[in-house]
């Protein structure tokens, strides 16, 4: 079948998304139920990949499989997290923008542009008329994917199952993965998506390898916007007064998993140079002598 509006998809994406994130964006402007937003933004993911793959027809095995990652990946977030919502009831990020029109319509919008920008790779892999013989950056590219599938996964259990128990009720999440990582969920998203682009780079050429713009617009957004500066704000407001949490995030690394042991002994110029553990992370801790 033939491209619709443009050869590589990214009109027919846009107008994709950008309808389907309004459409839920009336919805939770109009009922104030916000219990389906990221729901709606994982499923977005699915449908941008099987359209493009479905409308475009080649049926590449490269196409298939990267198209698959992406529904496989999309399918697990979007039920973890709604039924997640469900449980624990109102998503706390709504708390300031229910009544705010403006603010609530930014949010839609923003989540719109991450979910474009984000699906890039396979867009452009699912639009491509070239096929060339799988390479060894494939390979790379889908255990990038595996390993960070397994990670994100894992950790979400991990955390819901934490949280879960009464015992763990008031206390900062510290098992498993999260011994190792403070945030490893995120690290397993950001790993799985530079997976999926390492996994497209055989068939861009030229201007099409903006489509990095992708996992790097991810991992920004995570480092700096909405994922980790919010939690760790949060959880430094919570806890930031107990021993026990001062010595966990001393010790342990805000992203890359590693031992604690390891983390806990390097310089500060290094983790904030490589490890990300960049100052604004600590804004909300109270501040103690020797910190």
């Amino acid at each position: 079948m033939g491209t619709l509006i443009d050869s590589h998809f990214l009109a027919f994406t846009a107008l994709i998304t950008i309808g389907y994130q309004f459409l839920f964006f009336v919805v939770t402007a109009l009922l104030k139920f916000d219990k389906v937003t990221d729901f709606a933004g994982s499923t977005n993911f699915i449908i941008i990949a099987v359209l493009t793959l479905v409308i475009k027809g080649s049926w590449y095995f490269r196409q298939i499989i990267l198209t698959l990652f992406v529904g496989i990946w999309g399918f697990r977030l979007a039920l973890f997290l709604l039924f997640r919502i469900l449980q624990w009831g109102e998503d706390r990020r709504f708390d300031e923008m229910r009544n705010n029109l403006a603010r609530l319509a930014i949010f839609w919008i923003f989540q719109a542009v991450w979910v474009w920008a984000v699906s890039l790779p396979v867009t452009l892999v699912n639009a491509s008329d070239r096929n060339p013989f799988l390479h060894v950056v494939d390979i790379i590219g889908w255990i990038m994917w595996a390993l960070g599938f397994i990670v994100e996964g894992t950790a979400d259990q991990q955390k819901l199952n934490f949280k879960r128990s009464s015992e763990n009720r008031g206390k900062w999440c510290n098992v498993g993965l999260w011994k190792y990582s403070r945030h490893p969920n995120y690290f397993g998203e950001i790993l799985l998506w530079w997976g999926i682009f390492v996994a497209s780079t055989p068939v861009l050429e030229g201007a099409e390898w903006l489509v990095i713009i992708g996992p790097i617009f991810l991992t920004l957004l995570l480092l700096f916007v909405s994922g980790i500066p919010l939690l760790e704000d949060s959880a430094d407001k919570k806890f930031g007064n107990v021993d026990g949490y001062r010595i966990y995030k001393k010790r342990t690394s805000p992203l890359i998993p590693l031992l604690p042991s390891v983390y806990g002994n390097l310089p500060a110029w290094f983790k904030t140079a490589f490890l990300f553990e960049f100052p604004f992370y600590s804004r909300s801790l109270p501040q103690e002598e020797n910190w």
